[in-house]
Order: C-alpha cells, then sequence, then structure tokens
C-alpha cells in the first residue's frame, strides 16, 4: 500500500484492502483473546483487599473468552479462496404457490435481520414479486467481511410447514423455497467470457407505480448460452449500471460452476457422500402442529421458530462449518 502506484489500479487496490482488514481482524481478535486471558495478579489482589467478589467477575469473563474465543475458531475454519468476499444470495419460491412466495419474503427478512446483526450491508440486485402476495425470486448483494464464507451454509432448500394465513379452512401447507449463495468475484479474476457466448436483452425494469415506473428499457437480462445461466438486473436506472452487475454476477456463478465441478470431482475420487447439492433439502421450519426448526445435514434443531426468523441462524452455520462440509 505504500507503493506511489497502488492507488493506479482500482480494482488491485480494493482487493488488497479487504485482504488487510480481514488480516487486521483476526490479528487484533488474538491480541484481544490474549489480553483477557492474562489476567494480572495485582489487579486480582486490589479486588480481594476490597473484597469484591471476583470469582464472579472472572466467571463473566471466561464465559466472554469462550464465547470470543467460538467465533475466531469459526473464523480460521472461513479459509476457502473465497469465503472472506462479499457474496450474491437469490430465494426463488419452489412449490406452494401464493404460500412459497410468502416464504420467500419470510427468509428474506431473515437473513435481512442476519446482516443486520453481522454489520453486513444488503442490496437488492433483482426482485420478482409474487403475482398475490410474497416475493417470486430475489437477488441480494451481501457486502461484509466473510459473508460468502458464512452464507454458502445456506445453500440449498428450505421447507416450512405452517397453517396457511391465505388459506380460509386454515389448513396445514407445506411451502419450499431454494437458496443459492455465490462469492463475489471483482473484475480482476481472470475469466474469459466470449461475446458470441451471451445473449443480452434489455426490458422495461417494474416499479411500484407512479413515480417509482421506469420508462426506459434500462433492465438487462444476460444469458449465457454454453451454461443456459440467466441474469438479470434492474436495480439500476442507468442501463449501462445494470449491463456492468449483471456481468459481475455472471462471472460470480460461472466461477462458482468451476468450484462445484472441482469439489464433485474431488467427492468422486474420496467417494464421499457428504456434497450438498442445490436441489437438497437442507432445513425443515415447523410452526404446526409443534415448533422446531432442524438442520438435516449437521441434525442441530431448536423449538424457537421465530428466533431464528428473527435472524437468529448462527447456531446451524457454526454447526454446518465445524462438521468441515465444503
Amino acid at each position: 500500500m505504500n507503493n506511489p502506484n497502488f492507488w493506479n489500479d482500482k480494482n488491485h487496490s480494493e482487493e488488497v484492502i479487504n485482504k488487510l482488514n480481514t488480516l487486521k481482524s483476526k490479528v487484533d481478535t488474538i491480541k484481544n483473546l490474549k489480553e483477557k486471558i492474562e489476567i494480572d495478579l495485582k489487579d486480582l489482589e486490589d479486588l480481594t483487599e476490597q473484597d469484591i467478589d471476583f470469582i464472579n467477575i472472572i466467571e463473566e469473563d471466561i464465559k466472554q473468552i469462550k464465547h470470543d474465543y467460538n467465533l475466531f475458531e469459526l473464523d480460521v475454519l472461513l479459509n476457502g479462496k473465497y469465503d472472506s468476499n462479499n457474496c450474491i444470495l437469490e430465494i426463488h419460491s419452489g412449490a406452494g404457490g401464493t404460500e412459497a412466495c410468502d416464504w420467500v419474503s419470510m427468509l428474506y427478512r431473515m437473513y435481512q435481520k442476519y446482516c443486520e446483526n453481522k454489520n453486513y450491508k444488503v442490496e437488492i440486485i433483482d426482485k420478482l414479486d409474487g403475482e398475490e402476495a410474497g416475493i417470486k425470486s430475489i437477488y441480494l448483494l451481501i457486502k461484509g467481511i466473510n459473508a460468502y464464507g458464512y452464507l454458502k451454509c445456506e445453500k440449498g432448500v428450505h421447507r416450512l410447514v405452517r397453517i396457511s394465513p391465505f388459506d380460509s379452512n386454515s389448513r396445514r401447507h407445506t411451502s419450499f423455497a431454494s437458496v443459492d449463495v455465490t462469492p463475489e468475484i471483482n473484475n480482476s479474476v481472470d475469466i474469459e467470457i466470449k461475446d458470441e457466448d451471451i445473449k443480452i436483452d434489455v426490458y422495461r425494469s417494474s416499479g411500484c407505480g407512479g413515480q417509482g415506473v421506469n420508462t426506459t428499457d434500462s433492465a438487462v437480462r444476460i444469458t449465457h448460452l454454453p451454461t443456459k445461466i440467466v441474469v438479470t438486473c434492474q436495480n439500476e436506472r442507468s442501463q449501462i449500471k445494470n449491463k456492468e452487475t449483471a456481468m459481475k454476477v455472471l462471472k460470480s456463478k460461472l466461477i462458482a460452476l468451476q468450484l462445484q465441478k472441482q469439489e464433485q470431482e474431488m467427492n468422486d475420487i474420496k467417494g464421499s457422500q457428504m456434497s450438498i447439492n442445490f436441489g437438497s433439502q437442507i432445513r425443515s421450519y415447523v410452526m404446526h402442529p409443534y415448533s422446531m426448526v432442524k438442520d438435516h445435514r449437521t441434525n442441530v434443531e431448536t423449538s424457537n421458530v421465530s428466533k431464528v426468523l428473527d435472524g437468529e441462524i448462527d447456531m446451524f452455520i457454526e454447526a454446518y462449518l465445524k462438521l468441515g462440509v465444503k
């Protein structure tokens, strides 16, 4: 960073700064843990002389140290090539019609709450509302240190069982939504996308009505013909910016596809049966006839469904990372 030419290449400088911040965070955590563990004996002696119940104080310190150590242990597990990157999280409704669309909106809120707790920034890249209620599909750009490392654990199918608020007979319904997570890839990553391999369509983006309706064809849809991957972006009013964002999402998906192929090859060599595919059911959220959220990969479960839907999903992510599933 002290190089006079450091700021000439914006993409490279951002990559270096992000790496520096990640390393600083790890070093600072180690320093803080060390300071908390190395209790000054003189301070303990002073507390004893003042008849202060320092045992309770130490117990509270130990509890905090264990919590901080656990978080640091998870950070160490995030050693994948793109774990420290921002990520693109997309949620799509599955079987269940209007119920499934409502389930997507509930998952969107859950991840919003989780990101607030982690101090991550969330941007909507693309959103398609349901015909009657909820959201049919939504693409989110989540920015923060280790965003991909943590949220990659959420990739898969999420199942909801509840009494439907849309059913006048109050019957129990099962809804499905799929979640996909890919790392955001910056422009410095070398991946070739040939012009003849992509088809670009522009169209008028949807809005909330009135002044929210865009009167120009600014929304962009890019189809990668060899892989049939389709990405869309209508977040910006500028067609150029939407195209840039869509290309970045496409690049991220192609990188993720390469990683998936490599992992599959490694699993074939190892004879592993632990691979997690996009179409697999990873978690069930049951609200009727009993309350339970269970992750089928780790068997971690809780009866507090509302707490989970308020973004408290750390228990599932931690268990998944410690299981060693990549």
